[in-house]
């Protein structure tokens, strides 16, 4: 199995890289293949709206020159996808909204019968750490990710929320037990 890991945190050892760091060690050591994307290390710009990207069903196509067609690129030639964030405001990283928001060429036909996604039927999982507890905090980036994930028709296979994180040295066990758990929910769906 191809995964991509999308790593929307400014913090490239930071909670969240933490606990991915253990799932793409436990998928390899499976064997499969495990390329991360680093978006604090990428330019990606803000959808303009300009809806160019729905004249071409088969590819994204997006006018602005950035990273972004890369990264969909990669998504695309996957069979699955982590979106693995901090907890910011109650949903997703700025790094990570920018690139959801593009997500737009990826879909054609939202809402007829002729909705279609390039990235469908690939199996995705949300990786999320928080500051606070899940409860009345991680609730809506929950639900944001259920929608996203019918929106470009992938299959969820899992969602993590990491809460109480403070710093990557005292959630380490907790970094484990996740990744291991996302590892072992990713080859059983």
């Amino acid at each position: 199995m191809k995964v991509t890991t999308i790593l929307g945190s400014p913090r490239k050892k930071g909670n969240t890289a933490k606990a991915l760091e253990v799932f793409e060690a436990e998928m390899k050591s499976r064997g499969h293949k495990v390329k991360r994307v680093n978006l604090s290390d990428k330019t990606v710009k803000g959808c303009t709206g300009c809806f160019v990207c729905a004249k071409t069903p088969d590819a994204p196509g997006c006018p602005l020159k950035d990273d972004a067609q890369k990264i969909f690129d990669a998504m695309i030639g996957s069979d699955a996808l982590v979106y693995a964030t901090p907890l910011y405001c109650w949903c997703f990283s700025g790094q990570m909204k920018i690139l959801l928001d593009r997500h737009v060429s990826l879909v054609t036909g939202y809402g007829t019968a002729s909705h279609k996604s390039l990235i469908e039927g690939r199996k995705a999982a949300l990786l999320v750490t928080c500051e606070d507890k899940a409860e009345g905090n991680a609730d809506l980036i929950q639900t944001v990710f259920d929608r996203m994930s019918g929106y470009t028709k992938v299959n969820i296979t899992g969602k993590y929320i990491m809460p109480d994180c403070t710093t990557p040295e005292k959630v380490a066990a907790k970094a484990a037990r996740t990744g291991r758990k996302m590892a072992v929910d990713f080859c059983r769906a």
